[in-house]
């Protein structure tokens, strides 16, 4: 049964269900967001109207893993929110130091640097294997500010992305080839400043003879890949494509710039470390800083010096490489006690062992009911696709994409304790997360599949 076989009479009816039992019970966040007449879209990032239902739910409370709305109820989260609270909700260790920081010491933020600086980049460089840090707000910052190295460094005008990657709001990251094989943006972007053909290149992830035809050019000054697609499902690399990107940057005389913003779920030293990747430039966010605004880029000495080296880049005042908040005192004190304390290598031992034990559940189900979906897993992220076998290219996960199937999938989940991103059916364990959590995730869908495939009768 492939996903356009399935009973979508059934699937409306299911949906409409679901649909009429998430207004029912959650008459509170429909009325906060139907008086919202001063935010654009509604809400405080249009993004937020992603959630399935015809409106998002209302924040009350949130520790750990559970998120508890204005309406009372509450959720075991497998969202943690798309990644930035991958160290939990309010982690304790991260809590307490930035309200001593607050609280105590003051200056949240001054211009000044602090020690905590330091001891956070010596930490992602024992972690990621780059030598130097600056740091940022977030990560679509830090991939801006490290393209912008890479150009200078290079003399080169491009940057090689995939399509449907995530970067971020990185203007050159929302490419995706045109019939000639040139940049074109993605349907839908909104006010790209110029043609992306002007700023981009672009090619289909696991494709390197599609890599090596764009960097024929001699133009692109670095590749900017995550190292394994993750904002349109997972897309795990095949064997042998992640070391062909760093042989065909160097042999064109490119950057490589991989970015773990959400692939950090892999390890405690990301996929980089653990597949033992030697990028040139990186770059990570969100979850850092345990859900303070935080942000970093990584670059070796031989980008860092050849940088510095150029007289007529001002890296220090107009240079386009700084923010005003960037590396306050608040945000390192939050990326050195969710390093240090929360997001440790024992947290993540057991946070991948649940992500196994996630994607077992799942996978028990397809083979049950033979439905011919795939799920993925990445340390401790999963995440299951209406696609068999599991897309290789952005492009392939991007037309498995079933609209009402994800939200029949969200609002069951939601309407029953358990909350999955709401842009993919992405679910990301926490330290907090326990057995008994991702049991329910199973149980729950089980029960929704099954009530999707069952014969008519």
């Amino acid at each position: 049964m492939a996903p356009h076989d399935l009973d979508r009479a059934r699937l409306v009816a299911l949906l409409d269900v679901e649909r009429a039992t998430y207004t029912r019970t959650h008459p509170r966040s429909a009325e906060q967001y139907a008086r919202a007449d001063h935010l654009f879209g509604r809400v405080p990032m249009t993004w937020m109207n992603m959630w399935s239902g015809g409106f998002p739910l209302y924040l009350d409370r949130a520790r750990g893993n559970r998120v508890v709305d204005v309406d009372g109820q509450e959720y075991v989260d497998f969202a943690m929110g798309d990644t930035g609270a991958m160290a939990g909700h309010s982690p304790g260790a991260t809590v307490e130091a930035v309200t001593a920081r607050m609280r105590d010491l003051g200056g949240i933020t001054t211009m000044l640097p602090t020690a905590d600086a330091e001891w956070v980049g010596a930490e992602l460089a024992r972690r990621f294997g780059l030598p130097l840090w600056s740091f940022t707000l977030t990560a679509t910052d830090a991939n801006r500010w490290a393209i912008r190295i890479a150009r200078l460094v290079t003399g080169r005008p491009k940057i090689l992305t995939f399509a449907y990657c995530y970067h971020g709001s990185v203007d050159e990251a929302f490419a995706v080839p045109g019939p000639a094989g040139q940049a074109v943006a993605r349907e839908g972007l909104v006010g790209a400043p110029v043609a992306l053909s002007e700023t981009t290149r672009v090619a289909e992830f696991n494709d390197l003879a599609g890599v090596e035809e764009q960097l024929r050019a001699g133009d692109v000054a670095a590749i900017l890949t995550e190292p394994a697609l993750t904002n349109i499902g997972i897309v795990l690399p095949e064997p042998g494509f992640l070391s062909g990107l760093r042989e065909l940057a160097t042999r064109y005389g490119a950057l490589l710039m991989i970015d773990e913003t959400h692939t950090f779920s892999a390890g405690p030293g990301g996929a980089t470390a653990l597949w033992d990747l030697q990028p040139d430039l990186f770059v990570i966010g969100k979850s850092i800083g345990g859900g303070i605004p935080s942000g970093a880029y990584g670059l070796t000495r031989e980008v860092a010096a050849a940088a510095m080296s150029r007289d007529d880049a001002d890296l220090v005042d107009v240079g386009g490489v700084g923010g005003t908040l960037a590396g306050s005192a608040l945000s390192v004190t939050a990326m050195r006690a969710t390093l240090e304390h929360v997001l440790t290598e024992t947290a993540f031992e057991r946070m991948v062992a649940l992500a196994g034990d996630f994607t077992a559940g799942v996978q028990a189900t397809l083979d049950r009911t033979g439905v011919p979906w795939t799920v993925q897993q990445l340390g401790a992220r999963a995440e299951y696709r209406f696609a068999a076998p599991a897309p290789r290219t952005g492009s392939d996960s991007a037309a498995a994409a079933d609209d009402e199937l994800d939200e029949y999938l969200h609002l069951f989940m939601a309407n029953r304790g358990v909350l999955i991103t709401p842009f993919h059916n992405m679910a990301l364990m926490c330290p907090d997360t326990s057995a008994a959590d991702v049991a329910l995730h199973t149980r729950l869908f089980e029960e929704a599949v099954t009530a999707l495939t069952r014969p008519r009768t």
